[in-house]
């Protein structure tokens, strides 16, 4: 792609790096064959493609934001599926990133969308808060219709993914270290982050589980804060920044006191932010080359286990489980065989979703700040993976499990949860109904054996 830019408007760093990533969009429109929202709304500048046109002419114009710019770039999901689609290696995401710093540094948003983002970005990274948003949008559960006729689309949407039951409301304290029986091959540390750990909990306990079933030593770090993945999205750099080094700080604490194999992340979402710790503090003083590291032993829990070998399972199944592969882990981190071979391993029969690479619309914040688009999305993944009639829905990421159950008669359940149960861990809550088609192994064995 040809650019305009000025000598005087590239000795702006912010400039500098998007005309270095504009030159390399060639525009042959591969990228808008996977854009879920041209997919869905036709409209070129609702493309990668088309939104990088109006970056281009963004940055070109010396950064004046319009309300065209705004409205589309608002509608990208950041599911990266244009990047795997790619052949030229344009870097979107990092290139629609400098966009949104760019659109929100104008401040020419109203007042009411101000104080929604202001309100995402203060409430969810913090558990605590979060818990107590909970509780409220709990008691307004039974008005969100309400809502939504009066126009509060964004907290009609909120309370439509506020959990049915009441919420628990105590903070979760305990020990940090997780030892096992036997001498560790392995020492981890474990991501808990922000929102997973208030909504399913259980996620985490099963991999910590897992993880000691297999001989690996688990920490959970002292003063580890949200990834920054959702301020990130929302245009605020610097604190998402300021969470990245907060993290960096409390993981090289982790690591004075005992040598760290990997970092282990049980949510997709904040599993690509992790990784690329690296390139957002690339120019920080004092972090860049800690924060790195950090990203370099960054690994996905299913990566993990995939290296290390999952232990054989102790439980026959016939149940069939419809893998969604998260966009933040199959684009954003290119991880795609490694979760499918390990509940294949685990005994499960994996079942592949037509369309597997189009997002489910979860996408952050995204299925609050566009409900509408999200809910279609939602729709065309359920009807997508109830074609192959599965069992139960298995995926890597908290956005995507919620975003599934709002609509789906299958339950949704994390990959972890599966392995964990698989290899002599619990049943996972809400799979009680399909309980009786899971067998151990021993019992078979008995039973064969048995004149």
């Amino acid at each position: 792609m040809h650019t305009n830019f000025t000598p005087e408007q590239l000795q702006d760093p912010t400039v500098a790096r998007a005309d270095t990533m504009l030159r390399r969009c060639v525009h042959c429109g591969f990228c808008t064959a996977t854009c879920p929202t041209y997919l869905l709304l036709g409209d070129e500048r609702d493309s990668p493609r088309g939104r990088i046109y109006l970056m281009k002419e963004m940055f070109e114009r010396g950064g004046k934001v319009t309300v065209p710019v705004t409205h589309h770039i608002d509608r990208c999901l950041s599911c990266l599926s244009c990047m795997t689609t790619c052949p030229s290696g344009v870097d979107y995401m990092h290139l629609v990133d400098l966009a949104r710093v760019r659109i929100e540094e104008s401040g020419h948003r109203s007042l009411s969308e101000r104080m929604t983002r202001w309100f995402l970005r203060k409430v969810l990274p913090s558990p605590s808060r979060f818990r107590f948003a909970l509780l409220l949008g709990w008691l307004a559960r039974p008005f969100r219709g309400v809502l939504s006729k009066l126009g509060f689309h964004t907290g009609a949407a909120a309370l439509e993914v506020t959990p049915a039951r009441w919420p628990r409301l105590k903070l979760r304290k305990g020990k940090r270290v997780f030892r096992t029986e036997r001498p560790p091959i392995k020492r981890v540390a474990l991501m808990l982050g922000c929102v997973q750990e208030v909504l399913q909990p259980s996620i985490n306990r099963a991999a910590i589980r897992l993880l000691r079933r297999h001989g690996v030593e688990v920490i959970l770090p002292k003063d580890e804060a949200c990834c920054g993945a959702l301020q990130h999205q929302l245009g605020h750099e610097e604190e998402a920044h300021k969470a990245a080094r907060r993290n960096v700080d409390a993981w090289s604490s982790a690591i004075r006191e005992g040598q760290l194999d990997a970092i282990l992340i049980t949510a997709s979402g904040c599993g690509t932010m992790v990784k690329d710790y690296g390139h957002l503090l690339a120019r920080d003083r004092g972090y860049g080359e800690r924060a790195t590291e950090m990203s370099r032993l960054a690994r996905d829990i299913t990566e993990f286990m995939h290296e290390i070998g999952l232990a054989p399972p102790l439980a026959w199944t016939s149940l069939r489980v419809a893998y969604h592969s998260a966009c933040s882990l199959q684009h954003g981190q290119q991880v795609e065989s490694e979760p499918r071979a390990l509940l294949a391993q685990a005994g499960f029969t994996v079942l592949e979703i037509p369309e597997g690479h189009i997002c489910c619309g979860s996408a952050g914040t995204y299925n609050l700040l566009q409900p509408e688009l999200s809910g279609r999305l939602r729709e065309r993944k359920l009807t997508n993976i109830a074609s192959v009639k599965p069992d139960l829905i298995a995926t890597g990421n908290i956005g995507c499990i919620t975003q599934l159950a709002r609509g789906s008669s299958v339950p949704v359940v994390h990959t972890v949860e599966l392995l964990d149960w698989a290899t002599g861990g619990p049943c996972p809550k809400g799979l009680e109904s399909v309980k009786s088609k899971v067998h151990p192994i021993q019992s078979l064995m008995e039973l064969a054996s048995t004149p």
